[in-house]
Parts: structure tokens; C-alpha cells; sequence
């Protein structure tokens, strides 16, 4: 087989994709060439298309077609709400499994210096300003529970205090319907610190 050929550059492509190792990555490939040539036309117009016509709200940072988001645009949202978030990703999450009615800010990351990612390539310039405002009354902080979202929520947080904006931080800790035994030892030591009273 001609490794340079269309067939491999089809393979090489699909591995782009996370966690699309060669093995999945040629599975994908000889799928669409053998079974499902238009779902791979399909698939070739709208990845284009979206490569070209999505950019980011230049409001919440979010992924989108407008220079504004549908969820920015809407004026059903709650403004003195803004919650934090790492990806758009993480804004779709949320969306689809809570009520939150505010608003949001995407920081395309979060904060390691190690690896050269400071407060400007989040955008926390631009958040700076969106809090300058006076709308904002809660910054909800929505990063991941790693080393770097701990950093990155507490900077945002001194950040809300020095406006005096209350700042609150999502609970993480023993999943819903998880068993004890299974959690890992972070997991489990962070939520037994984080604990709250019950009842009466």
C-alpha cells in the first residue's frame, strides 16, 4: 500500500481528533469508503463549512456563527450571574444539565504558567472589563478540579473580590449515586472538607 496515498492521508487525518488512535482513526477511514460514502460527503461539507464560519462571541468567548451567541443575544438571561467556564464545551454541559438562566465566560484554558498560559491569553483582560461594568453581582467558577482550575478559580476570585462581587465556586466531590469504596482519595478528602449540615 502506498503510505503516502489518499487512503493514509484519510487515516492520518481522523487522528487529530482526541483519543482517535491509527487503529480507530483506519476503522473510520475504510467505514466511510466502504459503507457510507455520502454520510463521508456529508460529513466533508459541514466540517468545512464550520472550519470556515465558527468563530467565538466576542462577548462570552463561547464557539459561534455571530459575533454574538444565541445564550449572549438572548435577553431572557440573568446578568448578574456569570459563570466561569474552561471550554464551550463546558457552557453546553451546563446548559443541558441545569436551570442556569445567567450568563457566561469562556477562558479557552486555564492559567500554567509552566506552559507560557498567563491571565491575557485566558482573557481575563476582557473579563476585567466585563466586571468594570457594575452588572455582574455573582462570578460563579465553573474551572475543572485540577491543580491548574484551582489556581485559575482562586486569581478569578481575588479578581471578583477586589470589585466586591461575591465569588462561589461549583461543589466537586463524591459523584451522584457513587460508592465510596471507588472514589479515589482527592476526590473523597475534598468533599469530606467540603462538607454541610443536614437537617434541623
Amino acid at each position: 500500500m502506498n503510505r503516502g496515498g489518499l487512503l493514509q492521508q484519510l487515516i492520518d487525518s481522523f487522528c487529530c481528533l482526541p483519543g482517535v488512535g491509527p487503529k480507530t482513526a483506519q476503522r473510520m477511514a475504510f467505514h466511510i469508503l466502504e459503507r457510507d460514502r455520502e454520510g463521508g460527503r456529508q460529513l466533508s461539507r459541514v466540517l468545512e463549512q464550520a472550519v470556515e464560519q465558527i468563530g467565538h462571541c466576542r462577548r462570552c468567548r463561547t464557539l459561534s456563527e455571530d459575533e454574538l451567541c444565541k445564550l449572549c443575544a438572548s435577553d431572557r438571561r440573568d446578568d448578574s450571574q456569570l459563570c466561569i467556564v474552561e471550554t464551550p464545551a463546558d457552557v453546553l454541559a451546563i446548559e443541558q444539565a441545569t436551570d442556569y438562566r445567567g450568563r457566561y465566560f469562556v477562558l479557552g484554558g486555564r492559567l500554567s504558567p509552566l506552559d507560557g498560559i498567563g491571565p491575557a491569553e485566558i482573557g481575563l483582560d476582557q473579563l476585567a472589563v466585563i466586571l468594570a461594568e457594575g452588572v455582574v453581582r455573582e462570578l460563579i467558577l465553573a474551572t475543572n478540579p485540577t491543580v491548574e482550575g484551582e489556581a485559575t478559580a482562586q486569581y478569578i476570585g481575588d479578581m471578583a473580590a477586589e470589585r466586591n462581587i461575591a465569588a462561589t465556586r461549583i461543589a466537586h466531590g463524591v459523584p451522584l449515586g457513587g460508592e465510596l469504596e471507588y472514589v479515589d482519595g482527592g476526590t473523597l478528602a475534598h468533599a469530606f472538607s467540603g462538607r454541610r449540615r443536614v437537617g434541623n
